[in-house]
């Protein structure tokens, strides 16, 4: 029921990722860096985008700010940060960069589950 899109460079991450949304029955649509997941949300309505700290061409903290800032406030994301470097601080400095949660890697299931209930269908079709 969400359209999801996953920003991850990493291959082998990319295949894990998008077989754990397929065993708790979603799907995603794929890019390799926070360039093409700005452009991918500019052509595409997302409800949520899963998007890696960590990437080549544009990271997923910039990407973000540039989602924020360029789209209209009815077409914005539910936007996860993923990362293997959990931190301390690291949930708020994604905060401030947008971001409305926070994944550590390797994601778990439960975690992905309970933040997929939380987002709500971006723009119209929102509406019931």
């Amino acid at each position: 029921p969400l359209r999801i899109l996953l920003a991850e460079d990493n291959v082998v991450n990319q295949k894990v990722a998008t077989s754990i949304l397929s065993k708790i029955g979603y799907r995603a649509d794929v890019v390799s860096n926070g360039l093409e997941a700005l452009e991918a949300v500019k052509r595409t309505p997302y409800d949520v985008v899963l998007m890696d700290v960590q990437m080549p061409e544009m990271d997923g903290e910039q990407a973000t700010l540039r989602i924020r800032q360029e789209l209209d406030a009815a077409r914005q994301p539910w936007i996860v940060a993923m990362t293997a470097n959990a931190m301390s601080g690291d949930r708020e400095r994604y905060e401030a960069a947008g971001m409305n949660d926070y994944v550590p890697k390797p994601i778990r299931v439960e975690r992905l589950v309970e933040i997929l209930r939380a987002v709500r269908p971006a723009g119209p079709r929102a509406n019931p």
